[in-house]
């Protein structure tokens, strides 16, 4: 597993550089990843938006930055993404945003599908569901994971999948309202549970 990490770390970008790499693999008419489609392609169009938009107007709550603010472990949050995931558009700018908050932590980002052997070990529900995060200290030991969604975004997809047997376009919609709503709110409570105890 130390291995993979290194190796995943080498590679990693950074997240201005990941917002660029899929605005100019947009440009070529395709999205990040092995497999291509038109499908793909509009869903990280439509991310591109979106992610462009939350960067600007999430905002890290007060309560939030004094938690982030004491740290004093330097630590890198290892994410794993895709530019066509959802999850990851609605996610990613409130985890940079964190991750701003010290300069103790250091977000690095690697597309899924060329670190699969890595996401291997960390599927959640024997799923490669994305974004995921991998908080290492600073000899690079795993001490957390966070992924795919807020824990309320998963309970109450949870709850809408025992009710109707599965996860529809229509819960899909009503997700992304739900994010749009909830302006990361839920994300900064699960980061500030997690992350000061390495």
């Amino acid at each position: 597993m130390k291995y993979l990490i290194a190796k995943s770390l080498e590679n990693s970008i950074s997240y201005s550089e990941y917002r660029t790499l899929v605005h100019d693999v947009l440009a070529d008419g395709k999205s990040t990843g092995f497999i291509q489609s038109e499908a793909l392609t509009n869903y990280s169009l439509l991310n591109d938006r979106r992610m462009k938009r939350l960067d600007k107007t999430i905002k890290i709550t007060d309560e939030t930055k004094a938690v982030f603010k004491s740290i004093t472990e330097q630590q890198t949050w290892l994410v794993l993404t895709e530019g066509w995931c959802g999850d990851a558009a609605q996610n990613l700018p409130v985890i940079h945003k964190l991750a701003a908050e010290n300069e103790n932590i250091a977000l690095k980002i690697v597309l899924r599908d060329e670190h699969l052997e890595l996401m291997d070990l960390f599927l959640t529900n024997g799923g490669r569901s994305i974004p995921k995060v991998i908080v290492l200290d600073a000899q690079n030991n795993v001490k957390h994971t966070w992924g795919p969604r807020p824990t309320l975004a998963t309970k109450i997809m949870a709850e809408y999948k025992a009710e109707n047997g599965s996860i529809d376009a229509q819960f899909k919609q009503d997700l992304q309202v739900w994010y749009n709503k909830n302006k990361g709110l839920s994300v900064q409570e699960d980061f500030v549970k997690m992350i000061p105890v390495l």
